[in-house]
C-alpha cells in the first residue's frame, strides 16, 4: 500500500490516478511529529510518496518560516515515522539554481540560491541522515493538460501572439504522467538523491519553436535574455530502469494523449 501526501495536488493527483494500491494522506499542514507518526502507523502503508510542499519560490522568499515547516520539518517527521517503510520525497532541480550549468548537472553539483532550494537541500540531507534508504527525487518543472496550475504545456496552448524563451537557457521539463508511471521503479531505488525527469540538449527557445510547429500554432517565439540553466544528467536513476522520454518526445506524447495531434 502506498500513502501519498499532497494527493489532491498536481503531482500527487496524477500518482493517485495512475498507480495501484494508493491511499490519500490527510493534510499534514499544522500537524506535529506525533500526529504524523499516528497517520503513518494507521495507514499500514509499505511506501510513502511525499509530494506535498510549498513550491512557489516567491512565496518561500516571503514566508521562509512557513517554507521551513512545510519543506523541511514535515519530511523529517515522515522520516522518523517511516521505520521499515520506503520513503520517497520529491525534491527539486532548484538545488542547482546557483550553479553555472555549462553542462547538465550531476547529483554532486548542488548549489542552491533561493530559500526554496536551500530548504529542499536541507530536507534531503536531514531525511537521509534519519533514513538512509529514503529516495530524494530532484524533479524538474512538470507539465500536463491541467487547468488548476500554470505550467509550460498550458502556457504554450493558451498563447495568443508571442512567447518568450531564451536560446541560451537549457532546462529539463517533464510530462507528469511519466513521473507517475515511473514510481514503481523509484520504489526500488537504493537510498539517495536522484536527478529525475526528461533530458535535453536543446534550448528552451528551440524546444518551444519545435513544439509550436508540432501543434501547428502560428505563434512568434521571441529570444529572451540568457537565463539560469537547469538541465540535469539523469544517468544515475536511468541505470536502475527509471526511464523518461526526452523533452521533445514527452511534449509530443502529452499532446497526443489529449488529442491535440495525431
Amino acid at each position: 500500500m502506498i500513502l501519498v501526501t499532497g494527493a489532491s495536488g498536481f503531482v500527487g493527483g496524477k500518482i493517485m490516478e495512475i498507480c495501484k494500491d494508493v491511499i490519500a494522506c490527510p493534510s499534514l499542514k499544522g500537524l506535529g511529529e506525533d500526529d504524523i507518526k499516528r497517520i503513518v502507523e494507521e495507514s499500514h502503508a509499505d511506501t510513502i510518496i511525499h509530494t506535498a510542499a510549498i513550491s512557489d519560490i516567491g512565496e518561500c522568499e516571503k514566508n521562509p518560516d512557513e517554507s521551513y515547516i512545510a519543506n523541511v520539518l514535515i519530511p523529517i517527521y515522515l522520516a522518523k515515522a517511516s521505520k521499515g517503510i520506503k520513503l520517497i520525497c520529491f525534491s527539486s532541480d532548484q538545488v542547482y539554481s546557483g550553479g553555472n550549468g555549462d553542462i547538465p548537472f550531476t547529483e554532486n553539483m548542488v548549489k542552491p540560491n533561493n530559500v526554496y532550494a536551500k530548504h529542499k537541500l536541507e530536507m534531503e540531507n536531514r531525511v537521509l541522515d534519519i533514513d538512509p534508504s529514503a529516495v530524494m527525487l530532484r524533479a524538474e518543472w512538470m507539465y500536463d493538460y491541467y487547468l488548476k496550475k500554470s505550467n509550460y504545456f498550458m502556457g504554450i496552448l493558451n498563447a495568443k501572439d508571442a512567447v518568450c524563451f531564451s536560446s541560451q537557457q537549457f532546462r529539463g521539463i517533464t510530462y507528469v504522467k511519466e513521473v507517475a508511471q515511473n514510481m514503481d521503479k523509484v520504489a526500488l531505488l537504493p537510498g539517495g538523491a536522484y536527478n529525475f525527469g526528461s533530458e535535453t540538449t536543446k534550448s528552451m527557445y528551440e524546444i518551444t519553436k519545435e513544439f509550436l510547429s508540432l501543434l501547428s500554432k502560428n505563434i512568434k517565439v521571441e529570444d529572451a535574455p540568457s537565463r539560469q540553466n537547469l538541465w540535469m544528467n539523469c544517468e544515475k536513476a536511468r541505470k536502475f530502469g527509471v526511464i523518461f522520454s526526452n523533452v521533445e518526445d514527452g511534449l509530443k506524447k502529452c499532446a497526443q494523449d489529449y488529442g491535440l495531434i495525431k
